[in-house]
């Protein structure tokens, strides 16, 4: 019988930690192994308030002029290793704003930064070059509630301070059909590098929550984004045509996936052509209606090297999605995923060619996106209604699909958790329950599951 992945085991060492000074060493070992170094935490010996500039945490005051205010000024003053702008305890309600290159927005303990929930004052900006339009609505899009374009060195942090979106007048928009642009999302980067978020909380995003979008070397580490289990497409972390990203240490309670990785929607990804690189995501938990770790559907710009690992789900309707449709073009290629728990889940594992909406209608029905080495290792589910589905396209077969000790049981008393494949080619070793035929033989075995 497969064994548990390694992440039920860290569990219960932390656990046991406060009890045993040898279990809390090991505990520590294990948790030690991270990306962040990709980007270093930069101390500012420059620092100002945002009371300085007329802030005022009453939850009533806005303080929008107040926020870029104290951006101009670390903009154009220019200090030596840049500056940190602290937010005090408080409730400070505020338009949208754009951060500033060497800067670090920190928040205290209690602080919150809220956004205003006057839509129809909400600024426009373009559509992003790769998916061509808004994505939910023709011409262009809200910008993000906190956003930063062409930016270098920019730091979000504190002391598990609150960003809120207030996304609820929204989502309402959404339900009602009565939104006329795409939603903004809470925070976004474009263009840009060197990035840290940390020790913060995401509350209530009108949109995606974190968007990191033609972008290199970010952090997200030791986040907790919360939204409400029916709030729509509030996606926690999308990086986007984006390489060296790193996603660690988060808790992540949203009505969208967790973790989505995209590169560009159809034609518009195609001739963008940026693709989306080297992402690591690590001890990641969390719950949502979709999906706990996905790419797609967007990778029309393409997807390699991405590794996740240590993840636990609770409560999600699919547990790894890999997604793409006709259209698309692109690759999704070189994904791992292993030691992962999950519990509760409508479905464990779904790779699919036929996820996910087009633009317009001037895609092309010829691109046919490619997807191979696709690796999923040391998986325990419990609760699990339907085992998995590897649906690939008739004239475009997902190659290489690499399952091994996959366990994946039931709700006791019903009907066991089966697999349904179509078009895909591959491997399996101890999964359980017994996989499709495609999958069934080993004759890969030793381009799966050799070791590097």
């Amino acid at each position: 019988m497969p064994r548990p992945p390694a992440c039920a085991s860290i569990l219960l060492l932390l656990a046991a930690a406060s009890l045993s000074p040898l279990l809390s060493s090991v505990s520590v070992a294990e948790l030690a192994v991270t990306c962040s170094g990709i980007v270093p935490m930069r101390y500012r010996y420059d620092k100002i308030s945002i009371t300085d500039f007329g802030g005022v945490g009453d939850g009533r005051t806005l303080n929008t002029k107040a926020f870029q205010e104290a951006i101009y000024r670390i903009q154009h003053l220019r200090r030596r290793g840049g500056t940190l702008l602290y937010i005090p305890p408080g409730v400070y309600l505020t338009g949208s704003f754009n951060l500033t290159s060497h800067m670090t927005l920190y928040l205290a303990r209690g602080a919150v930064i809220k956004a205003v929930q006057d839509t129809w004052t909400w600024p426009l900006i373009a559509p992003l070059p790769s998916y061509g339009r808004g994505r939910e609505r023709p011409g262009g899009r809200y910008i993000s509630f906190i956003h930063g374009d062409g930016l270098r060195d920019v730091v979000i942090t504190g002391e598990n301070g609150t960003i809120d979106g207030q996304g609820d007048v929204w989502w309402n928009m959404w339900r009602q059909r009565t939104l006329r642009f795409t939603r903004p999302n809470l925070v976004e980067f474009v263009n840009s590098k060197g990035i840290i978020i940390s020790n913060v909380i995401f509350r209530n995003s009108p949109f995606w929550n974190i968007h990191p979008v033609y972008c290199r070397n970010v952090v997200i580490r030791y986040v907790t984004i919360l939204a409400p289990y029916d709030s729509p497409n509030t996606d926690g972390i999308d990086p986007d045509s984006s390489s060296n990203v790193c996603i660690e240490d988060s808790f992540i309670s949203v009505g969208d996936d967790l973790v989505a990785v995209k590169s560009g929607w159809d034609e518009y990804g195609i001739r963008y052509g940026r693709l989306s690189s080297s992402i690591t995501i690590r001890r990641l938990t969390g719950t949502s209606p979709f999906a706990g770790i996905a790419v797609g559907s967007e990778v029309s710009g393409g997807v390699e090297n991405v590794f996740a690992e240590n993840i636990n789900l609770y409560n999600t309707g699919i547990g790894i999605h890999i997604k793409t449709n006709i259209g698309r073009g692109g690759f999704i290629k070189n994904i791992t995923v292993s030691d992962v728990y999950m519990e509760n889940v409508r479905k464990g594992i779904k790779i699919s060619g036929n996820v996910g909406d087009h633009p317009d209608e001037y895609y092309n029905r010829n691109a046919l996106p490619y997807v191979k080495g696709i690796t999923i290792k040391d998986v325990w589910g419990v609760k699990i209604q339907e085992a998995g589905l590897i649906q690939g396209l008739k004239n475009s077969p997902f190659t290489g699909i690499c399952l091994s000790n996959v366990n994946l049981r039931g709700w006791p008393g019903r009907r066991r958790a089966k697999w349904t494949c179509e078009h895909v080619s591959g491997a399996s070793f101890e999964v359980s329950p017994w996989p499709c035929s495609e999958l069934a033989s080993t004759y890969q075995a030793s381009s799966c599951f050799s070791s590097p």
